[in-house]
């Protein structure tokens, strides 16, 4: 009898299985690196007295959850979808874990709370573009550029930021999105030297698509391989390479049509 009462106040391991899958998959798109994910999704199964296995790949994440008072074993293989890189949900995934981890809430609250943060829409359609607008700029005084060039560069920025953030909620690829952003920067950025605003034109173009350099997929790549993470480190790297080649590819074809050249 007292096992049956225990075992309706225990949290059945399909649904602890499905939760952690599901938390694993936002994890990782948010720009999770390896060793994050096993840290809090096995500090998560720990705290409901479970055990979780692991195995992570490029597009797909393989758990198995055991329940050893029961002896169960639930296993779920989810794929990881594509979002934009995510530091505020990455935080506060992480930040639900240990608040599980700590017993500050219940399995209900958390996956209710869970939901909600990877439902909430974009918020701050203008805060995140100034401050990345702002940080290009200086990009762009640091290597030589004018004021006028400055002013120029924010503008580019600002505008294919403001893109970025139109495709991805419109769930267009990524790559896609990269193209598009770099080239619409790198057209606004041509007409300083197109009008001759300024005398650094060459550095307004150079510095207008910084902000698609994709930096945090080539960190978490070398990050996974010191943790011997190989074949995600691999993916990582080949998806950083390709969304570099996307950024040139619309950089070029903007230099391209307004005729502005480097050499």
């Amino acid at each position: 009898m007292t096992q049956e009462i225990n075992r309706k106040c225990t949290i059945p391991t399909t649904e602890m299985c499905a939760f952690l899958a599901d938390y694993s998959s936002a994890l990782f798109t948010s720009a999770s690196t390896c060793i994050r994910l096993e840290k809090n999704v096995t500090r998560i199964a720990e705290a409901y007295g479970m055990t979780v296995e692991i195995t992570i790949l490029p597009r797909h994440i393989h758990l198995t959850v055991h329940d050893k008072e029961f002896h169960e074993c639930v296993t779920a293989i989810t794929s990881i979808g594509e979002g934009p890189i995510s530091f505020d949900l990455n935080t506060r995934l992480s930040k639900l874990s240990w608040q599980i981890a700590d017993g500050k809430i219940c399995f209900e609250e958390a996956r209710d709370v869970f939901h909600r943060l990877v439902n909430v829409p974009y918020k701050n359609l203008f805060n995140l573009p100034f401050i990345v607008s702002c940080a290009n700029a200086s990009f762009c005084r640091l290597f030589g550029g004018d004021w006028i060039a400055m002013a120029v560069v924010f503008v580019a920025t600002f505008l294919g930021y403001y893109l970025k953030i139109f495709l991805s909620e419109k769930k267009v690829d990524y790559r896609l999105t990269v193209v598009a952003c770099a080239f619409l920067s790198s057209v606004l950025a041509a007409g300083d030297g197109l009008f001759g605003l300024s005398t650094t034109p060459d550095i307004a173009v150079a510095t207008s698509v910084l902000y698609l350099v994709p930096g945090i997929p080539f960190i978490n790549s070398f990050s996974d391989m010191l943790d011997r993470h190989y074949i995600c480190a691999f993916g990582r790297l080949m998806n950083a390479l390709v969304l570099t080649f996307c950024l040139s590819f619309g950089l070029g074809l903007g230099m391209l049509m307004m005729g502005v050249s480097m050499f």
